[in-house]
């Protein structure tokens, strides 16, 4: 139990850190949740669904008044033209993944980008056919890679090589990961990583995984799910060949958001197998209405359909605040707020949680995966306490807790208020 004194000079101490937060402004650009007795919740769910920017509604209701009063013609006079509106956010994205402009492009769903990635770039042959991924990938991952091993007539059995966990935090030591590629390089037809594992929270290192795969004559690509708007990344330089990710997590664009993906620049004019329509087809020439294809350049040359202008504009809202705030910057706060939530976990209810997550800053990002010490009814407990008490974490099967203190908008006292209320829970057992 946490002494009422020393409770004072905790909450003291967060409050101060949060007084001096350069980024402390950018809370006030969202809407926080309220609980049942009005007050603002705890949000530690970023991870799972984002919040809402404040300036999120203006945008969609800007392109609903342009529809009603533009209609077909919004597409080359409104506000933000409907025609080139995917544009809009290649920039902002760019930067945010580490990428040229030309290498990103906003489209689709995460799963639908990753099966037409590996249209592309899983071109299985007899001799190299396997996909090497993490033995707890995301299950929309493992759904994928396997399908698509069966799509081109291979066996996963023989085919799916899954690399297990070898360290005593359940997560992957650097070794694993290598040793896996060297093992069976000749073999792999593709890597598929995750850059940020779910479960975990376990960052990895892309570039040395990407190096270590083109020297055995690999391909890799990236789910970025759990990393776009987490870390700095660095996609263009690591090297690459493609990378997916979701925007309704950390980049706060809502439920179902539209999606990203990156094609490093090396394929931008590569004569490589997809499916295709026609707005992957060359810009100068698309409304010719020719039945060839002729890919546009770069990742643009990816997509099918012209984009969802409801759908995009959260997007464009929510990359604006990232460009404003500055990956470097928030990446600074992450690891200081996080490293803040473990060092409270470890000293105040280190007796009731183990965390499950990477303790060295470099190897997660702002997420802590906790396990309750004892059996999975009482990590439920705790996970039914917190919420009751207006702290939103999610949960994940089997038995884990994750709490993301994600930067744009929280804070030191939200990981306090956290720790207070496993107290509570732990003082009722």
């Amino acid at each position: 139990m946490v002494a009422p004194d020393q409770l004072r000079e905790l909450e003291a101490r967060a409050l101060q850190l949060d007084a001096h937060d350069p980024l402390a402004a950018f809370r006030g650009e969202f809407l926080i949740p309220r609980h049942d007795d009005g007050s603002e919740q705890v949000y530690l769910c970023g991870n799972s669904l984002g919040l809402q920017p404040r300036a999120t509604r203006d945008a969609l209701l800007e392109e609903l008044d342009d529809w009603q009063q533009l209609a077909v013609e919004a597409h080359f006079r409104g506000r933000h033209p409907w025609m080139p509106y995917h544009q809009f956010v290649r920039d902002d994205l760019a930067a945010l993944v580490g990428a040229l402009p030309h290498e990103v492009v906003a489209m689709n769903s995460l799963t639908v980008n990753l099966h037409l990635m590996m249209v592309s770039f899983y071109r299985p042959t007899p001799a190299r056919n396997a996909i090497l991924i993490e033995r707890n990938a995301f299950p929309s991952d493992h759904h994928a890679v396997e399908s698509q091993i069966k799509f081109h007539g291979f066996d996963p059995a023989d085919a799916l090589i899954e690399i297990d966990p070898d360290l005593a935090d359940g997560s992957l030591s650097p070794d694993a990961i290598l040793g896996a590629i060297e093992q069976h390089g000749k073999r792999i037809a593709l890597v598929m990583l995750p850059g940020v594992q779910y479960l975990s929270g376990q960052a990895f290192d892309l570039a040395a995984i990407t190096r270590a795969a083109h020297a055995q004559g690999c391909l890799v690509g990236f789910d970025l799910a759990h990393a776009a708007g987490n870390l700095e990344l660095a996609l263009h330089d690591d090297g690459c060949d493609f990378a997916v990710w979701c925007s309704y997590k950390y980049l706060n664009a809502g439920p179902g958001a539209v999606a990203g993906c990156f094609v490093h620049e090396r394929h931008a004019r590569a004569d490589l197998p997809r499916f295709a329509g026609w707005w992957g087809h060359d810009q100068a020439t698309r409304f010719r209405m020719a039945p060839e294809f002729v890919a546009t350049p770069g990742a643009d040359g990816w997509q099918l359909s012209n984009p969802p202008i409801l759908a995009l504009a959260p997007v464009r809202v929510s990359l604006g605040l990232f460009r404003r705030a500055g990956m470097p910057a928030l990446r600074a706060k992450s690891k200081a707020l996080t490293a803040y939530f473990d060092e409270l976990i470890r000293k105040h209810a280190g007796d009731v949680l183990d965390i499950a997550t990477p303790n060295d800053p470099a190897r997660r990002g702002c997420q802590l995966s906790l396990r309750v010490k004892g059996p999975r009814e009482a990590g439920r407990s705790l996970f039914e306490h917190l919420h009751a008490s207006g702290i939103v974490v999610d949960w994940r099967e089997p038995d884990v807790i994750r709490a993301a203190p994600t930067p744009l908008y929280n804070r030191h006292i939200d990981c306090l208020h956290f720790v207070g209320a496993v107290r509570e829970w732990a003082a009722t057992r």
